[in-house]
Parts: C-alpha cells; structure tokens; sequence
C-alpha cells in the first residue's frame, strides 16, 4: 500500500451534470449583456416626440473672410523739390481735398512768372504782327505791294500766334506743377505711415509718400471650394436649393469676438476664374462701413442668406442613430409603440440635421430616450416638441452653403 495518495485532479471530479449547469449559467449571463428587457408591470419607457412637418428652411453658409479696401490709393509726388512738411497725422481719417504734404513751391513759381512773360512777349509780337498784315492786304489788292510782300505777312502772323498759343502751353504747365507742390486726398479714407520724412529731397525715385484706404464702402473676400461650387448647381438643378430673386444674397459680417456687424452687404463679384493654386473661386461683397469699424485686411466671418430649402425636413442631431445598416430613427406609430426606420441624411448645422429620404408630414419623431427602445414597445410621451420650435431655435444653415455673383451664375452651395 504507498504511503501517500495523490489528491484527484478537478478534471477527474467533473461530471456530464456539472458540465450542462455551466454551460446555462454561462448562457444566462451572455443573454443578460444584451439590451434589457422590460419586466413585466415595469413603466413604459417615456419619450419626447416631435411631428414631422416639411417646410420651407432658410439655409445659411458661413466663410472665414478678409476685408479690403474698395479703393486703396497711393499717395506720389508728382513734381521733384524738397519736401517742406507733412501736415496730416499718420492713421488718421481724412477728407477728399484735405491737404497731406507741401512740396517747396519757390521754384515753381518761378517757372510760372518766367512762362508768363515769355506769354506777355509773344503776345506783343502777335499784336505787331496782326497790324502789319492788315496794312499789307489792302497794299496788295492796289497793286501797291507784291504777293510776297503779303506771303511774308501771313507768315510772320502765324509765327506769332503759335508762339502765344506755345506759351499759354508752357504757362498753363508750370501752373499746374506749382499745384502739385500741395498734395492732397483725392478720397475719404484712413491714412497710412508716411514713407518720406519732412526735409527729404522727393523725385521720381521716392515719389511713394503715404497711402489713403477707403473704408466706406469696404470689400469682404472669401474663397468656395470647386466641390461646393457643383454641389450648389446640383442641389439648384433637383429643385432642393431656391435661391433669391436675381440671386441677391444678403452677407452679414461677425466680427473676431463674434459680434454682429451692422451692417450687410451683397456680392458685387466672383472671380471668372478658379486658382490653380488652392481649387478655390474668390467672391467679393460690398459692405457698408460709415463708422470705420472694419479696417482693410481684418479677418471677419461672412455669412451667406437669403437661399431656401423647398419643403425640407429639419430633426435634431440627437434623434439620429446609426448602425450596420446606415442612419435610422426611432418613430411612434399610430399603436403608439416603438418603430425603427432607416433615413438618408443630408446636411447638418449645429444640432439639426436636414433628412433628404425615410420620412414624411406626420411621422411622430423620438427625440430623447430612444436608447431604451425596442421595436413594438409601448411608450409614454412626456413632452412633445413642434417642428416649428425645433427650426426656429437655430436659423438652419449648412457648413458649407450658397454664393453667387449680383445677377450672375450661382458659384457655391449646400
């Protein structure tokens, strides 16, 4: 007999009983991971519905932007001479005809007295000229004088009556240099630095003094990309896209702290053509600016209205799942029990979504609480919200959305 017994491995205690108990116990609990099932008497489970309504939407598209000046002008020297002064202040507002710089007149009105006696000359010798041909013609017709004798007459008239019409020129020349001498705004606009200081020597060199940006109105540019361009056309062609009468869409500005501008504008161009560069078509707005609050090459956010959705229907995000089968929604029927369908989705804006295919005027849409849903369970509706409270809670607008050129061809869209 050994002195010692090994103890029985756990395999050789297990029986075909203990077996078939483990396997439905661990069945049991697989199950119990699943979606959870209504105890019997348990509550309905409650949600909040929303009535389909298809309606007509407002969409909206928002860019990153940049102002310009709609006339930027640079300010040059249009004669050489010594700068004497500046007289504006640099970055300040001016007016048309408010005087900038003052250029060294002195020589200027020099060659101005200097051209207006060579004028004063030759004006006398025209009035000598004259009298002599009128003595001259007469003679002639009386066989006192030859034809020659009225040839040369006629000729040194001429002379004399071009030598004052060249002064006059050359007069009217050196007026117009010593004007020059006093440079001045030639639009309402903010000032620029002053590239030249006062002293300075000004000729054709450095004739770049300063430049004045008209603010009022000012443009907004922004860039559409090549795929939004023909989702627009797209959308417009299937009649899910109504754009304004004339294509005049309405641009509001918000500026970097995310206020409202005044202000809007319109699209007063488009680029006929695409930069190799980015893929991207440029759009201009013109936007009113009285106050100077924009100033050229800010970075603002444009926002396009004015286009709408014909009979769209608009639900929030939240009501959306998705599964192996693409995006569904839960609805309640008219049982008032719990129905799965599958939709098509289009674009979305913040908490909204824009359904193009799945549902219909009518439908009772689950909003909250769908996670605890199963097809052919009954439910208690605690809250209903109207479409018209879910559309007007939030303008609906696409990330990506329509622009088109004043009167032209529509170049971007949703």
């Amino acid at each position: 007999m050994p002195l010692f017994r090994l103890p029985r491995s756990p395999e050789s205690t297990r029986s075909p009983w203990r077996e078939a108990g483990l396997a439905l116990l661990a069945l049991a609990v697989l199950t119990g991971c699943g979606r959870e099932t209504p105890k019997p008497g348990a509550p309905a489970p409650e949600v909040t519905t929303l009535t389909i309504e298809a309606h007509d939407v407002p969409v909206s598209a928002d860019y990153v932007a940049q102002t310009q000046s709609s006339q930027a002008v640079n300010i040059q020297a249009r004669v050489s001479g010594f700068l004497d002064k500046r007289v504006y202040t640099e970055g300040a507002v001016v007016r048309k005809g408010q005087v900038l710089y003052q250029i060294d007149p002195k020589p200027f009105k020099v060659q101005v007295d200097g051209a207006a006696a060579a004028l004063q000359r030759n004006q006398a010798a025209l009035e000598v000229a004259t009298a002599n041909l009128k003595r001259t013609r007469p003679l002639v017709e009386q066989n006192a004088l030859s034809q020659k004798d009225l040839d040369d007459a006629k000729g040194q008239y001429e002379q004399a009556a071009a030598a004052v019409a060249q002064s006059k020129a050359q007069l009217e020349s050196a007026r117009l240099d010593l004007s020059y001498t006093t440079i001045t705004s030639p639009v309402d606009g903010v000032t620029s630095y002053s590239a030249v200081a006062e002293g300075t020597y000004v000729s054709s060199q450095n004739s770049q003094l300063t430049t004045v940006s008209v603010l009022s109105p000012i443009w907004v540019n922004f860039s559409i990309s090549e795929n939004e361009v023909d989702r627009l056309r797209t959308n417009i062609g299937k009649g899910l896209l109504r754009l304004p009468p004339s294509n005049r869409l309405v641009v509001e500005i918000e500026l970097a702290d995310g206020t409202p501008f005044p202000h809007t504008g319109t699209i007063t161009f488009a680029d006929p053509s695409y930069n190799s560069q980015t893929g991207t078509f440029q759009i201009r707005a013109t936007v009113d600016n009285p106050d100077g609050v924009l100033r050229p090459n800010q970075f603002v956010r444009a926002r396009i209205t004015g286009a709408v959705r014909p009979r769209a229907i608009l639900i929030p995000q939240r009501a959306v799942q998705q599964g192996a089968g693409g995006h569904f929604v839960w609805l309640i029927n008219a049982e008032g029990k719990a129905e799965q369908r599958p939709i098509v989705v289009g674009d979305w804006y913040r908490e909204q979504w824009f359904v193009a295919e799945g549902l219909h005027d009518g439908d009772r849409l689950v909003v909250d609480g769908a996670l605890r849903l199963s097809p052919g369970a009954t439910v208690r509706v605690t809250t209903r919200t109207e479409q018209t409270d879910a559309g007007a809670a939030a303008p609906a607008a696409t990330p990506r959305g329509p622009a088109a050129p004043r009167g032209g061809t529509p170049v971007a869209g949703s």
